[in-house]
């Protein structure tokens, strides 16, 4: 009798000890609250010189290579004039225009009719069509010029004022510059604009994700966490990782998709399991092997709230 009651305690203690142990493991403590270190930055600051000349600040297409087609309407000369101001901004500048059959960057068209408005006719039109705003850049992925007129010029100046507004640039306020918005023969395409183009197409068409925002949670040994990417490039990242850490230990990976330029994704995760129960730290890395225009932006590090 007396051994059957110490076994029955026996069994009695190692279940309540193990109750214990789970609940010590598994079961939700005091709320603990992350929040991001003072250091974190979530965009890179290029340091381009902001400017007035375009219609907004950092206006550019993804890269310096740029694809156009010019509209089967157009007459050989408005088509002349359309390749002619490709050019002499070729020439000028690092830009390099290519031509393509379809998913044109820059589409030119052309209309017999000439517009009037007033005493002055319209000779053309242009601008881009299609922008996408990132952190540090505005980026047109879509251009189009409407030829109106022919140049009566010896240069295509009509066809050279529009393409530099499908490239973002504003009118000028000097007669003498080719921006400037009623035509005429001396004008010219100055330092300025070209000077413009090449700054603003150094930085080399690069993805760029980064963390917009995160946050954080531990209840007990459970984390809740929430992630914002985005892909502040000039171009779609490829497929990457993001790998969460508690304390430098290693907690959880998942993929991340390809993101197109301007886009972002948000991640939430619920319930992820630590050992630890005094996590002082979490931290977020995004992985990938593409070249980044930043990969400062690739890490954040959540600290307890005090």
């Amino acid at each position: 009798m007396k051994e059957l009651i110490i076994n029955i305690l026996s069994f009695l203690f190692i279940v309540s000890a193990s109750a214990l142990l789970f609940f010590y493991w598994f079961m939700p403590f005091n709320d603990v609250e992350f929040i991001t270190k003072p250091e974190f930055r979530n965009n890179y600051n290029f340091s381009l010189n902001g400017t007035t000349i375009q219609f907004y600040e950092n206006l550019r297409y993804p890269s310096e290579r740029i694809s156009y087609r010019i509209d089967d309407v157009c007459n050989l000369q408005k088509k002349a004039d359309a390749e002619w101001a490709l050019e002499i901004i070729e020439n000028s500048t690092i830009l390099d225009f290519y031509p393509v059959i379809t998913n044109e960057e820059i589409f030119i068209t052309c209309e017999n009719k000439i517009k009037t408005d007033e005493r002055f006719f319209v000779a053309g039109e242009g601008g881009p069509t299609n922008i996408t705003q990132t952190e540090n850049f505005n980026v047109i992925l879509k251009g189009g010029i409407l030829l109106l007129r022919q140049s009566d010029c010896e240069k295509p100046n009509i066809a050279l004022h529009e393409l530099l507004h499908a490239l973002g640039f504003d009118h000028s306020q000097n007669p003498n510059n080719i921006m400037y918005n009623i035509s005429k023969c001396s004008q010219v395409l100055g330092d300025d604009i070209p000077e413009t183009i090449n700054e603003i197409y150094s930085i080399k068409p690069k993805a760029d994700l980064s963390f917009e925002n995160v946050s954080a949670s531990i209840k007990g040994r459970y984390i809740d966490l929430n992630a914002t990417i985005r892909n502040n490039g000039l171009k779609n990242s490829e497929t990457a990782t993001m790998v969460i850490y508690a304390d430098d230990e290693f907690q959880k990976e998942v993929e991340i998709e390809p993101i197109q330029i301007g886009y972002g994704i948000t991640l939430t995760f619920k319930n992820i399991f630590v050992s630890d129960l005094n996590v002082k730290e979490i931290k977020v890395v995004i992985n990938s092997s593409m070249e980044e225009l930043d990969k400062n932006n690739n890490e954040v590090v959540l600290e307890t709230k005090k």
